[in-house]
């Protein structure tokens, strides 16, 4: 099997994926990346039996052209993936070009537009709030009639809370024409008073089964964290509720994917759940890492086993809370970094350094803890992040 993965240097928290894929028998991993060749780590550079560098990414001509002198070289291409949003439709596109197993860009369509994802949720018998898709201001008149305030105004093509707007009254709606550039097609739909988002992710195997679920739970909102520079806190839920799980397998069967990662949000509405968002990859940051201590497992290693038509290993520990908490250079805190690593020594598992892309929004530092318990799980969230 011919392996290649795109970018296998950034982000550096997924180079694991390339290194277990090439400890599986009779797989030949290869690499395009815009990073010098000195650049990757000896283990990434080992794992990698050949590393074409490319001047731009963002050129899909050029990883085309990459890509063929791989081909070339060493056979057809088996697989091709990134594992990164930034990426998912160039590697769709790779796919298509030199007929590859995966999504293909006609499959990206459901998982790319918010507008397309409704129509899937309702598929699935899932709840969802009405929506309208904003091309022109004509559409102005219809989201009013159809969705009413308060609505959330969201790019019908993009990815968390970028470019997001909350409209409750008609100012706000002309705020929202002012800054609005005519071209993007926008999604109104309605506002959910709700201040839980909650997710379900994992893995499909070749057939589309799930073979690996887990879910995460938000402190604060992706639009909280936007307009209020709060510190990014979420966590791996020790259980999930089986009224999540029932729509979660709901969804993943109306958009038939297969052998990748996914990650779908809800808002939690009472007892209910309403479907927001399909993600047709693994969440970011360093949510794996996440995963694999809240579940005491491997993902790299799982992946490479599903990738290679195997199975995921069983799992031998009782599931805990795994607690994802950022801070910011620039915020004052009531307890010091020697604190935190005093007072949760025994629950501390890491503390990741935030790569600059994502600091803004989400934070410096990335402290990630275990805990068994909810009660000190709450009790983890507030010490970190309390400020003088």
């Amino acid at each position: 099997m011919n392996y290649l993965v795109i970018s296998p240097f950034y982000p550096e928290n997924f180079q694991p994926f390339t290194i277990e894929l090439a400890k599986k028998e009779g797989v030949t991993v290869l690499g395009i990346g815009q990073e010098p060749y000195d650049q990757l780590p000896e283990e990434l550079r080992n794992a990698l039996t050949e590393y074409f560098r490319v001047e731009n990414l963002e050129n899909l001509d050029e990883v085309k052209r990459a890509a063929a002198f791989l081909i070339y070289k060493h056979g057809p291409i088996d697989r091709v993936e990134s594992h990164n949003e930034h990426w998912l439709e160039n590697d769709a596109a790779l796919r298509e070009q030199f007929n590859i197993f995966g999504a293909k860009p006609k499959h990206l369509k459901k998982t790319k537009f918010k507008s397309e994802m409704k129509k899937y949720f309702k598929k699935a018998g899932v709840p969802v709030v009405p929506g309208v898709v904003v091309k022109s201001e004509r559409d102005f008149g219809r989201a009013l009639k159809n969705v009413g305030f308060p609505m959330i105004a969201k790019p019908d093509n993009g990815v968390g809370a970028s470019g997001t707007f909350k409209l409750t009254k008609k100012a706000d709606l002309e705020n929202f024409k002012e800054a609005w550039d005519g071209q993007t097609a926008y999604f109104f739909e309605k506002f959910v008073n709700s201040s839980i988002i909650t997710t379900y992710d994992g893995l499909l195997d070749h057939e589309g089964n799930v073979v690996f679920e887990t879910g995460l739970t938000y402190v604060h909102t992706p639009l909280e964290l936007m307009l209020s520079r709060k510190d990014n806190a979420y966590f791996i839920e020790k259980e999930l509720d089986p009224q999540l799980v029932k729509y979660g397998r709901a969804i993943i069967k109306a958009f038939g994917m297969r052998e990748r990662f996914f990650h779908i949000e809800f808002f939690k509405d009472g007892d209910n759940y309403i479907a927001i968002e399909y993600n047709n990859r693994m969440a970011g940051g360093f949510t794996v890492e996440a995963y694999n201590y809240a579940h005491s497992i491997d993902l790299f290693r799982d992946y490479a086993n599903v990738a290679t038509g195997g199975t995921v290993e069983e799992r031998r520990f009782e599931s805990q809370y795994c607690l994802v908490a950022t801070r910011r250079d620039t915020t004052e805190y009531v307890h010091s970094a020697d604190d935190i690593h005093q007072k949760f020594a025994e629950k501390i598992k890491t503390v990741k350094r935030m790569p600059d892309a994502f600091a803004e929004l989400q934070g410096n530092d990335a402290y990630l803890l275990v805990t068994e318990s909810k009660k000190e799980l709450d009790e983890m969230i507030a010490y970190i992040g309390l400020t003088k």
